[in-house]
């Protein structure tokens, strides 16, 4: 006769933070820390414990966003990690705002790849008043066209360029806060940390559904990715896309490679133990991070972009479909 398996200890502690968050209670910073410095042997157990919490709220669904890089360079901040910022000699294309035309087309696209988000994103600190219409009205058109979500990531915002999106239809609205508040200066001085909170503050005060995420690997010690993740907690952010630093020769962090597979699935698990019912994205640096690992990624978080990134080319919505399908989820479609 076979022994009874006994769980490890290491296991049924990942599954007591799995029952905590289902009840809504985060996990202590020394706790969060463990989850990041977990042995590797112990990843199957944490990943478990995680896609608990995750089928709690999402089920097997897999949400789709699709991004369109609306306006691309000529960025006057100095972001050590974005090949769009003045720093950059990254060879990339530049061009001013695309034309309405253009941005619904993107939408069409999205409503084609299965997206259920459509994500309009223009480089630069903030839209001026004439990039703030063109999207706005670009907005208007794609709303009464298709049922898609849509969300601007357009720099930092005031309150009234916020009530202006949220008027044309913006249903959410992406800032990042990238790193914790310690760690911010390192990486950009042309902004602070609290710009950042202020754009997400006033996103969520004009009645949009804030989205705000992070970058891992940009020589964050493990108590910043901690710190990053109870920020995001405490500003309510809706959905928390989780950025793996694909270090782009010509950027200030090109030759920065601190990932591999198994850290950033100890990331995303912090992820969905800190924010047990937010939307928790495996964004950019997912297909160079994770590798074949990342099938795995979608036990503790529950949407990915499909297509490309905003400089960067993403695994093909072919392979992104069968992953889908592989594991046995579903995605989750708009309806009609």
């Amino acid at each position: 006769m076979l022994d009874a398996v006994v769980p490890s200890a290491a296991a049924t502690r990942w599954e007591a933070l799995a029952d905590r968050a289902l009840a809504g209670e985060p996990p202590t910073r020394e706790e969060a820390l463990s989850v990041l410095r977990a042995d590797d042997e112990e990843v199957l157990s944490l990943l478990a414990a995680a896609y608990r919490v995750r089928r709690a709220a999402f089920g097997n669904k897999v949400k789709l966003n699709m991004l369109l890089s609306a306006k691309s360079g000529v960025c006057p901040e100095d972001c050590g990690y974005c090949s769009q910022s003045v720093v950059s000699t990254a060879p990339i294309e530049k061009y001013q705002l695309l034309s309405r035309e253009t941005i619904v087309a993107g939408a069409h696209e999205a409503w084609r790849r299965k997206a259920g988000t459509y994500c309009i994103v223009a480089s630069g600190r903030g839209p001026s008043a004439r990039e703030l219409r063109e999207v706005a009205a670009a907005v208007r058109q794609i709303k009464e066209e298709l049922p898609l979500k849509v969300c601007a990531c357009l720099g930092l915002l005031t309150g009234e360029q916020a009530l202006a999106l949220r008027e044309a239809g913006v249903d959410r609205y992406n800032h990042n806060l990238n790193t914790s508040a310690d760690h911010h200066a390192r990486i950009t001085t042309t902004h602070t940390y609290e710009d950042r909170v202020r754009t997400v503050e006033a996103v969520r005060s004009a009645g949009i559904s804030p989205c705000s995420g992070v970058i891992v690997g940009m020589r964050e010690a493990d108590e910043q990715i901690a710190d990053v993740a109870f920020a995001l907690r405490e500003l309510d952010a809706d959905s928390i896309p989780v950025n793996f630093l694909h270090a782009i020769p010509g950027t200030p962090l090109a030759g920065v490679h601190e990932l591999d597979p198994r850290r950033c699935l100890k990331v995303l698990c912090l992820f969905r133990l800190v924010c047990p019912t937010k939307e928790i994205r495996v964004s950019g640096g997912r297909e160079v991070n994770l590798r074949s690992l990342q099938p795995l990624a979608l036990y503790p978080a529950n949407a990915i972009f499909i297509g490309d990134y905003l400089t960067t080319a993403g695994q093909a919505a072919a392979e992104d479909y069968r992953m889908i399908e592989d594991l046995g989820f579903e995605i989750e479609e708009c309806a009609l």
